[in-house]
């Protein structure tokens, strides 16, 4: 018998039900957001089938202007409407705040387009009821690299995941997921100040800062359904753009000294052969001892910088504390 759920002209997998008892051997309340823009097309498929595996289900209008909002409500979902577009961001925050209010233990947030199978929101779930993490990081590339990723996606992916683990500590091996599970005594870690898909990369830098226990753990994903109005490029480029900008206020030393050492570094190597080849009798050129200054001037400047911000972002997050 197929396992699928046919919606309008989209097709959503209902995947298999591993465990169809599995909301009555959990106590823990469980709560799911979606965040949604314009997905009347998968929306009401998606929360009937998340339904088997949640108390709660929270869509988030984030400004539509289709039936995305009306088919929610009728598939049994609490809605929450932004009258305009405020990002995913800022809709994963007005969640968060509805499922702390509906008692939730346990937060998931899922995409609504139909990429991620709600039969696996168990696996995800588990490790927090069991006491292990804090945060769970649902994977496509734990165990093996996902042979549907397209090569153009895997090359940014790799780019994304090493920016984002050097700004946030970890070793997250999916850093742009958006199945993710949370122990709701976290919600208050997270900044929500992400306007785009960046959030996936800010949130784990918070998560990171904050020492929270993160677990990942294997899941699949569909390609065929990514309904998404911006290109990858763009989105990958924001999200670098955005990370970037994170490393250059909480890790100044990562961003302006350790390339202002290899500047001055650079710089001295070349003056030393320079100053070799002047004892031996040979001349300087304009040009390049010109450079070699401009290294070392430059390379020394950003060095200082990069120990001043360190210094003076370690004296705001201590006042954050106290």
């Amino acid at each position: 018998m197929s396992n699928e759920l046919i919606v309008g002209n989209n097709t959503q997998y209902q995947g298999h039900i591993e465990n169809p008892h599995f909301r009555e051997v959990s106590s823990q309340n469980i709560t799911v957001i979606l965040p949604a823009f314009n997905e009347e097309v998968s929306i009401g498929s998606i929360v009937l089938l998340t339904k088997f595996y949640s108390d709660n289900v929270i869509v988030v209008d984030d400004g539509s202007s289709d039936r995305t909002a009306e088919i929610s409500r009728k598939a049994g979902a609490h809605v929450i409407v932004h009258e305009v577009n405020k990002g995913k961001g800022a809709a994963l925050k007005t969640g968060f705040e509805a499922a702390a209010n509906l008692g939730a233990d346990i937060i998931v947030t899922m995409d609504s387009d139909g990429q991620h199978n709600p039969a696996e929101i168990p696996k995800l779930v588990t490790p927090i009821i069991d006491g292990y993490a804090e945060m769970v990081n649902g994977s496509r590339y734990l165990s093996h690299k996902d042979k549907n990723t397209p090569i153009y996606r895997r090359v940014g992916q790799t780019i994304l995941d090493t920016a984002t683990n050097m700004n946030s500590g970890l070793r997250i091996t999916d850093s742009q997921s958006g199945f993710r599970a949370f122990a709701a005594s976290t919600k208050n870690v997270f900044r929500f100040g992400a306007h785009g898909m960046a959030i996936e990369s800010e949130m784990l830098a918070d998560a990171g800062r904050s020492g929270l226990r993160i677990k990942e753990v294997e899941i699949g994903v569909r390609y065929d359904v990514d309904c998404s109005t911006i290109s990858p490029v763009q989105h990958g480029l924001g999200v670098l753009v955005m990370v970037l900008k994170d490393i250059e206020f909480n890790k100044p030393l990562y961003y302006f000294t350790v390339p202002g050492l290899s500047l001055g570094v650079g710089g001295l190597y070349m003056g030393a052969h320079f100053l070799q080849n002047f004892t031996m009798g040979g001349g300087l050129s304009f040009g390049p001892t010109m450079l070699m200054v401009l290294f070392i001037v430059i390379g020394t400047f950003m060095a200082l910088t990069g120990i001043m911000l360190h210094s003076v972002s370690a004296v705001m997050r201590e006042s954050k504390v106290t």
